[in-house]
């Protein structure tokens, strides 16, 4: 799985072109999912993110995490993740798992950082969305399972 994150001060998903969710301070998760991904990536990012300590303390310092600040989340489902441009001009996608697989993996992972007790506002797999972020730092990390744990 792969997933790019970034610190928010709000954002909101608008989906083709008409619901809107939106979320206060917290993240905003890109998510992609990768063939070979299974429920062990999973378990492993949604821990990652739910713990990962990107927000200022009182003395400044990215010391806190979405359960500290009382934060939120907004994950975007995002197969264009799963792309190879190392060829050519025009991206490959074929890192991307099949449209059936990324979907459970994706709710799956909602229902984990669900779980672990932070607030989760969705986009909606396969739908065209709209993202609009307003980021706070800016704050943007990479995520990778394959090069996480080594």
């Amino acid at each position: 799985m792969r997933a790019v994150v970034q610190r928010v001060a709000s954002a909101c998903v608008t989906i083709n072109g008409g619901e809107t969710r939106s979320i206060g301070p917290g993240l905003v998760v890109f998510l992609g999912v990768l063939k070979g991904d299974g429920e062990a990536q999973v378990q492993f990012l949604a821990g990652k993110i739910a713990g990962l300590r990107v927000f200022s303390d009182a003395e400044g310092k990215m010391n806190l995490s979405l359960n500290d600040i009382g934060g939120q989340l907004l994950v975007i489902s995002n197969f264009t993740l799963g792309s190879d441009c190392k060829k050519g001009r025009r991206p490959s996608f074929d890192l991307a798992a099949p449209p059936q697989l990324g979907e459970a993996l994706y709710r799956l992972f909602v229902e984990e950082v669900r779980a672990l007790g932070v607030p989760v506002s969705t986009g909606e797999f396969g739908a065209e969305m709209r993202v609009l972020v307003e980021n706070d730092g800016p704050v943007t990390l990479v995520i990778d399972t394959e090069t996480l744990g080594k």
